[in-house]
Order: structure tokens, then C-alpha cells, then sequence
């Protein structure tokens, strides 16, 4: 068993790049990202891990279908497809399918989700 840690901040993760590196589109901030696997890797069919992001706003289509819980910071996700919106904080859970194109903004200084992804 593998507990989740409320609080996880990208301090405690390792650098990942930034979230162009994966394919997004940098809209204001650096977005940088940091990370750790708790099971598998991420070319893996499912895997799970913290991602966390600095403060920014950015475009990104989901590559794989994701349930995610905000451990630290607060977001607001922007389905691009629909148009709705939602703000999450601590606590609060998603799921967003494959193919979703997402608008992220990162309303804290920075924002830890942890997250299972399913290719």
C-alpha cells in the first residue's frame, strides 16, 4: 500500500522539465513541472504518480484518461470542448478522458495533483 501525502509540494518531487516538454502549449508563466511515480512509468498502460506544476496557464489534450486528486495549491481546469469550468483546491478529485483539451490555470504558486493515468 502506497499512502498519498496531503501537502506534497514540487520540493519534495523531482524535475521533469517544463509542460511544453509534454506537449502543451505555455500560455503565461514558465510551467515548470516536477514529479514521481508511485506505480509503473509513464509509457506504461497505468500508471500513478504526483505531477506538479509552477504557477501558469496552459493548453494541453489529455493522452491518456486520468482521475487525479489536488494535494496542494489550487487549479482551474477549462474543458475547451464544453466550455465548463471548475475550480479545485485540496481534496478535490477528477476524471478527464483521452482526447480532452484542457485549459490550466495554476492559481497558487504552485499546484501537486496526484494522479492514476490509464493509456
Amino acid at each position: 500500500m502506497t499512502p498519498i501525502k496531503q501537502g506534497t509540494t514540487f520540493t519534495e518531487l523531482d524535475a521533469w522539465g517544463t509542460v511544453a516538454d509534454l506537449g502543451s502549449e505555455i500560455l503565461d508563466g514558465d510551467g515548470k513541472i516536477y514529479g514521481k511515480m508511485t506505480f509503473g512509468a509513464p509509457t506504461d498502460a497505468l500508471s500513478a504518480g504526483y505531477f506538479a506544476v509552477t504557477k501558469s496557464k496552459f493548453r494541453m489534450v489529455y493522452p491518456f484518461n486520468e482521475q487525479a486528486t489536488v494535494v496542494f495549491g489550487e487549479v482551474i481546469l477549462t474543458d475547451e470542448g464544453t466550455g465548463q469550468s471548475k475550480r479545485y483546491k485540496e481534496g478535490d478529485s477528477w476524471f478527464v478522458t483521452k482526447g480532452t483539451p484542457v485549459l490550466w490555470e495554476v492559481l497558487s504558486d504552485s499546484f501537486t495533483k496526484h494522479y492514476m493515468a490509464a493509456v
